[in-house]
């Protein structure tokens, strides 16, 4: 079976990273995540991270670094997560989100994250405290 590749993307201005808030599908609405998507086939971690970004927030960004470990969201699913720069617009939820939210170093605790972002945080909270 062919694993294809979600990418969730820490996208980090200003000392904060925005969290966004899921309004689908039902199982995980209400849930707060690293926003993204699936790789389409031919595209890189990086572009499909931008162009995630692009489509689900309408920013322009730039894939920095991959954060460490991936994880299996359902059979031929795989989930890695990227620290990615805000280069330009403002972050509108318009697919799939009803509420974003940046966070700083001390309020990554406030939001109610999904279970595989949560596992990311502590590379997250180091990105943040280095500048």
């Amino acid at each position: 079976m062919e694993i294809r590749i979600v990418v969730g993307g820490a996208l980090i201005h200003q000392g904060r990273v925005l969290a966004a808030r899921r309004s689908a599908p039902p199982e995980v609405a209400g849930g707060w995540e690293f926003p993204g998507g699936k790789a389409e086939p031919g595209e890189s971690e990086e572009q499909a991270l931008e162009r995630e970004l692009l489509e689900e927030l309408g920013v322009r960004a730039k894939a920095l670094e991959p954060l460490p470990g991936s994880w299996t969201v359902r059979a031929g699913l795989e989930l890695r997560f990227w620290a990615a720069e805000l280069l330009s617009g403002e972050p509108q939820p318009l697919e799939d989100h009803s509420e974003l939210r940046w966070l700083g170093p001390g309020e990554l605790g406030d939001v109610e994250w999904l279970e595989h972002d949560r596992e990311v945080l502590p590379y997250v909270a180091r990105l943040l405290a280095r500048g």
